[in-house]
């Protein structure tokens, strides 16, 4: 059984019900959640030794490098049976919807600044750095996230049972779920 199974196995059956029926949302999601956590890690990384006097480029560099964890995974396991286009052309849709994504992220957080002023010194410095975190990170990470949801379901990776692949024999009872 895969590992994904196993996971659904101890959601009450509802909610797995509701999983399994978007599938390939929920592992959009996980690869979204990973690239944070990677996104993160590495800038971090970087801002705090070799970057430590130029953020942004850590920032930048972070970007890259989890943009490229998110193909790898949206291709291989998000949108595994979805498909349609030459790999190269579907990369470089990927690549674009994601730079895209990178300003519509941006968004909230200019509007944060810019237009309601949340920046010191109209505010403190407390407050300007949580407004930071939830306009940018939290409003527009959501944003986008339902943007290259969309975006790549439509462009990238169009056509649903491009790239199916057989069902797998399961003993007796167990159903005839796709590999996971």
């Amino acid at each position: 059984m895969a590992v994904l199974e196993n996971v659904l196995a101890r959601v009450p059956a509802p909610a797995r019900a509701f999983l399994r029926k978007h599938r390939d949302m929920f592992k959009f999601a996980v690869v979204g959640g990973i690239c944070f956590v990677v996104t993160n890690a590495v800038n971090y990384a970087l801002k705090l030794t070799v970057l430590n006097k130029n953020p942004v480029t850590a920032l930048g560099i972070a970007v890259i490098i989890a943009t490229i964890v998110s193909y790898v995974l949206n291709r291989e396991w998000s949108f595994r049976e979805r498909g349609g286009r030459e790999r190269r052309h579907e990369a470089a849709l990927f690549f674009l919807i994601s730079g895209i994504g990178v300003g519509v992220n941006a968004l909230p957080l200019a509007i944060s600044r810019y237009v309601l002023h949340l920046q010191v010194p109209e505010v403190g410095l407390v407050t300007q750095e949580v407004a930071d975190f939830v306009s940018g990170i939290i409003i527009g990470t959501l944003i986008t996230m339902v943007f290259r949801w969309w975006a790549f379901k439509k462009w990238v990776f169009p056509d649903a049972e491009a790239r199916v692949r057989p069902l797998r024999s399961v003993p007796a009872g167990g159903g005839d779920e796709r590999a996971a």
